[in-house]
């Protein structure tokens, strides 16, 4: 996969993907990246990028011909169709399931805008689609660059050194991930629940299924909301409630998976926002 970033600072997010599984991705050529400068394409003894909004106001906007320039080069330079991707306030929210889309693309051309944001002509007329990464302020896209970018790498073949690993994120089901343990088995701070240590994959991975159904009602009831619970799952889930009760409502929950004979009531939670933004 090739991304080629559209940035003031385009070093700053190759050092972000020169690390961990994003940088073994690149070493073992399963991701490229290119960095683009405006600024380059910018005429003038100051190479302007830059210049005040029509209408007045605080803050600068940046000008649609370096850009443009800088979108048409990266473009040029590989025949493959490329998407170029606006980290941008107004654009919707990055999700598992819209990086697994991504992922999917031969080619991504990242647009990070500064200031106060980008001409609105240029995204009309060069920008495919728009994303966010949260509802708070950043100085610039560089960071939700490297976001995008560390999350797409991950899932490119061989990125991992077990495909499972991918699999058994939170979110690729729609819910969170169940807690994890290793060694020591016995430690100040406590013990490793005894069905890990089992052998026995069948209650583990019940188990797991529960911890996770049960971490995303309590911390991302959202999510639930949108999960199509099997009738094992709210049973799974029931349990987890019940013995949260009587735990407590700070302590985490169990040992064992649920007994079958417990019965579920639905699953409630609250929706939260989420339009991601990226200033």
């Amino acid at each position: 996969m090739r991304i080629d970033v559209i940035s003031l600072f385009p070093e700053f997010v190759a050092q972000c993907a020169a690390f961990g599984v994003v940088g073994r991705a690149g070493e073992r050529g399963l991701l490229s990246m290119h960095g683009w400068n405006p600024r380059d394409y910018a005429e003038g003894n100051y190479r302007r990028v830059d210049e005040r909004p029509f209408g007045g106001g605080p803050g600068m906007v940046m000008l649609i011909d370096p850009l443009r320039a800088a979108i048409r080069a990266a473009r040029a330079a590989d025949p493959a169709p490329a998407r170029v991707v606006y980290l941008s306030p107004q654009g919707a929210r990055l999700d598992q399931a819209k990086v697994r889309e991504l992922a999917g693309q031969a080619r991504l051309i990242l647009l990070c805008g500064r200031y106060e944001g980008v001409d609105e002509r240029l995204i009309r007329a060069e920008v495919d689609e728009e994303l966010s990464i949260g509802d708070y302020v950043l100085s610039g896209g560089e960071l939700a660059a490297a976001v995008v970018v560390d999350a797409v790498a991950r899932l490119q073949d061989g990125a991992l050194g077990d495909a499972e690993s991918a699999v058994q994120d939170s979110f690729e089901d729609g819910l969170l991930d169940c807690p994890h343990y290793t060694r020591p088995v016995e430690h100040e701070l406590g013990s490793v629940p005894e069905v890990l240590m089992s052998g026995n994959h069948a209650r583990i991975a019940q188990w797991r299924r529960q911890q996770s159904l049960g971490r995303t009602w309590q911390r991302r009831p959202d999510l639930l909301d949108e999960a199509a619970l099997s009738k094992a799952d709210r049973k799974l889930l029931a349990a987890y409630r019940a013995e949260l009760a009587t735990a407590g409502e700070g302590a985490e929950t169990g040992s064992s998976p649920a007994p079958e004979a417990v019965s579920a009531p639905a699953a409630d939670g609250s929706a939260t926002g989420g339009a991601a933004r990226r200033d």
